[in-house]
């Protein structure tokens, strides 16, 4: 509407112009009316200059229309040209336009304002940096919160180099991260060491580079879960020794009755001591088992990595254990042999993990009908996994942790390592055990290796 009313009144000025050019034309040519010549040419020239200043008035009023939506200058109003100016549309916009940006300005304040808080109360140390584009630049740090402080015991530095001045091991940690990624150091703090978990996060935007930093104390954590496992794994060793010293405390003291006051045995007392004895010598052999079994965990060798596909991992597996379980009258399905993927391994002590796996399967298999182990491969988000499934008993929800436990075993005769054994494995490569379960469907185990 305003442009069309813009389009008539230009219109209308620049016919009257045109009008007044062609009479002060026709006058100065066929006439001498000079007083009337002045007179016309006088309104000529205050058309144009009216001209001139009426657009140039729309322009100026645009300009300072722009120039306040790019400073978000909210300020600005045309509430008087509104009601009383040639285009009470346009500038009835420029309010409304003015109005919305200040409301968007104004919310986005708010959301910072009530994320900048909610970081602030969170007990997760979080840093922003800006990364400046030029070296003689000094980033700025945009958000430093108070839990950082604490961690830290620093002030909330504003510049990154007087944060690195103060604390550089910490800073020097986050440079080997500095494209993102995680890492967990060891800083001491005010004669106290605290255990840092580091996250760094890079960020572009509007073309400015930041990066999100946060970390915590995982100390703290670290002990419990340490304490949990010491006190899970002292129950277990606790309850196996046991086990074996009860019978043989036990019998030796039966034995030590039995010859008490006596300077020679006959046959029948020999007889009565041989089942006490042999059974003695069976428990102190359990008991060295048991001990063998405990150094075998904490004595695994150092893999000699070296380049191997996934093929050939799973050619040889199925090789060494297709006729054992193929004794079992059980199924065994290893897929993808011909996958030339290779990975940094050890490859015994990655068969040895795989035999675990294979043989614990082969036990949860008992009293399944149409039993099935499937071993396999698949990549994802920059990981290898090599899974082994089955379609046995599985493991309870409340078991899952505990299977991890060394000498924790659900199995008749079971010693309870050949997991830990596995676990270990993989992290000697840098990668993980990790299983999941619906009992009496099916279970995986998968051997997780990072691949770049």
């Amino acid at each position: 509407m305003f442009h069309q009313r813009f389009t008539f009144r230009l219109i209308v000025r620049l016919l009257f112009i045109n009008i007044m050019a062609l009479l002060l034309f026709y006058l100065v040519r066929n006439t001498q009316l000079w007083f009337t010549i002045t007179g016309v040419s006088l309104i000529l020239l205050g058309s144009i200059i009216s001209l001139y200043y009426y657009i140039n008035e729309i322009r100026e009023d645009i300009k300072r229309f722009i120039l306040a939506v790019k400073t978000r200058d909210h300020t600005l109003n045309f509430k008087n040209k509104a009601t009383r100016g040639s285009f009470p549309e346009l500038y009835e916009s420029f309010n409304e336009i003015i109005q919305i940006h200040k409301d968007i300005q104004l919310e986005q304040d708010s959301i910072f304002q009530l994320i900048k808080t909610i970081l602030e109360q969170v007990p997760v140390g979080v840093i922003v940096v800006k990364k400046q584009k030029s070296t003689q630049e000094k980033s700025e740090i945009s958000f430093f919160n108070q839990a950082a402080s604490n961690l830290l015991n620093v002030p909330a530095y504003s510049y990154w180099h007087r944060f690195e001045q103060h604390l550089p091991i910490f800073t020097k940690e986050i440079e080997q991260i500095d494209a993102g990624g995680k890492r967990f150091i060891e800083l001491k703090i005010q004669d106290k060491f605290i255990q840092l978990s580091i996250e760094v996060i890079p960020l572009n935007l509007y073309g400015a580079d930041y990066n999100i930093i946060s970390f915590q104390n995982i100390k703290d954590e670290i002990e419990q879960k340490e304490t949990e496992a010491w006190n899970r794994l002292i129950g277990v060793i606790s309850h196996e020794i046991l086990n074996s010293i009860t019978p043989i405390s036990s019998l030796s003291d039966t034995v030590n009755q039995m010859i008490t006051n006596k300077e020679s045995l006959n046959a029948e007392d020999l007889e009565d001591l041989k089942p006490a004895l042999q059974t003695i010598k069976r428990r102190s052999e359990g008991l060295l088992d048991f001990v063998k079994d405990y150094r075998l965990i904490a004595e695994l060798p150092t893999p000699n990595a070296e380049q191997h596909s996934i093929g050939e991992v799973l050619q040889h597996v199925k090789v060494l254990m297709q006729p054992m379980v193929s004794a079992k009258h059980i199924k065994l399905q290893v897929l993808q042999t011909a996958s030339k993927i290779s990975l940094q391994i050890d490859l015994k002590l990655i068969e040895q993990a795989l035999i675990n796996l294979i043989t614990n399967s082969l036990y949860a298999l008992e009293d399944t009908e149409q039993p099935v182990i499937e071993v396999t491969y698949r990549l994802a988000h920059n990981k290898v996994y090599i899974e082994v499934s089955d379609n046995g008993k599985g493991i309870e929800a409340a078991n899952i942790e505990k299977i991890f436990v060394p000498f924790y075993t659900t199995r008749k005769n079971g010693s309870g390592i050949g997991l830990t054994i596995t676990r270990n494995i993989m992290k000697m490569h840098r990668g993980s055990l990790e299983v999941d379960s619906v009992p009496n469907q099916r279970t995986t185990f998968s051997l997780v290796f990072n691949y770049a």
